[in-house]
């Protein structure tokens, strides 16, 4: 989970291609799934997007926070959720992270301090600070993580995020995931100011822009931003430049932009740019990134049939978790 490494060494570049590849094996095979109805409700694909949460996830301890968006496949595997788990939630198993009642949008992990899968826009923000004010008010040296899309910039719960946070100087890493468009609105459209980072920094947050297809820059930036915050700086905010290579989600026929667009990201993507680097380099070579691929196929076909064996939660237990129970206070 946590490298803390000052120099990058080729096993690690290894270990960032790897994870970020069987977050994308695992996209894809959620893809056959839901057109098999195995997968139900609303579905929200990462393809693109995975050097953001692999690259943060190195500078975060077990005991940091994270929050993210309903698009948070990929900061679950990355934070070491299961695959089993994670597919057990989608397929509504009672062996799911959320115990099979929250699906592909409401992945939650007590034990690995995994606070959801927000299907809420912008929801995860106002928690994000409850949980670093706590972290602050009991003199714990974590930090929380807060992912959210630029379309959440857009939403009050934003500003009155960053500016408590700043007021208070809470420990937080506050990283946007900016794929330039919220649904389908693309962000000239929807914002006057498209430089979201300048709005953080407009509440005296320390805050910068990234690229967010490359791993490297991703986990070096998050490295340096939760240093400081472990330092007492006060909250940081990385806004990583990215794109999603599907939908917003499975409903979405993509009508509002163009396949030449797509072609022209997926070809910087954050898989191929790492992997093309690494074989011009001689770090590593095509049938062993094959091999990779074969690995994470042989984990998500082990984790399906695992989950597809899990049980159906009991219709006697609907009500559990719905209602508080009765307290005999004599």
């Amino acid at each position: 989970m946590a490298n803390h490494k000052t120099h990058i060494t080729r096993e690690h570049l290894h270990y960032l291609l790897t994870e970020m590849i069987r977050i994308r094996r695992f996209e894809e095979a959620c893809v056959g799934l839901y057109n098999e109805q195995k997968i139900r409700g609303f579905l929200h694909l990462y393809n693109g997007e995975e050097a953001i949460s692999v690259g943060v996830m190195q500078a975060l301890t077990e005991q940091d926070s994270i929050l993210a968006t309903y698009r948070e496949h990929g900061h679950a595997l990355a934070r070491g959720l299961s695959m089993t788990s994670l597919f057990a939630e989608m397929f509504a198993k009672m062996e799911g992270c959320s115990g099979g009642r929250g699906g592909s949008m409401h992945l939650f992990d007590k034990q690995k301090r995994f606070y959801g899968g927000n299907a809420i826009v912008a929801g995860a923000l106002p928690l994000a600070v409850g949980l670093a004010l706590a972290d602050k008010q009991q003199n714990r040296n974590n930090v929380t993580c807060c992912f959210f899309g630029e379309g959440a910039v857009a939403e009050g719960e934003f500003h009155e995020s960053m500016n408590l946070a700043k007021l208070w100087q809470l420990p937080i890493l506050f990283v946007c995931e900016n794929n330039l468009y919220a649904m389908g609105t693309a962000l000239a459209i929807e914002e006057s100011n498209q430089q979201i980072f300048t709005k953080a920094a407009s509440y005296g947050i320390a805050a910068q822009q990234l690229d967010g297809m490359n791993v490297v820059d991703v986990e070096a930036a998050s490295h340096l931003a939760c240093q400081a915050i472990r330092n007492g700086a006060g909250p940081q905010f990385l806004e990583c430049r990215t794109y999603r290579f599907r939908g917003h989600s499975m409903f979405d026929s993509q009508q509002y932009r163009d396949k030449d667009e797509i072609k022209s990201w997926q070809k910087k993507g954050p898989i191929v740019q790492l992997g093309h680097w690494l074989q011009d380099n001689h770090q590593i070579d095509a049938a062993q990134i094959e091999q990779i691929e074969r690995e994470a196929d042989k984990e998500i076909e082990a984790a399906v049939n695992a989950a597809l064996a899990g049980r159906d939660e009991p219709v006697g237990d609907l009500f559990k978790h719905v209602y508080a129970q009765e307290v005999n206070h004599d």
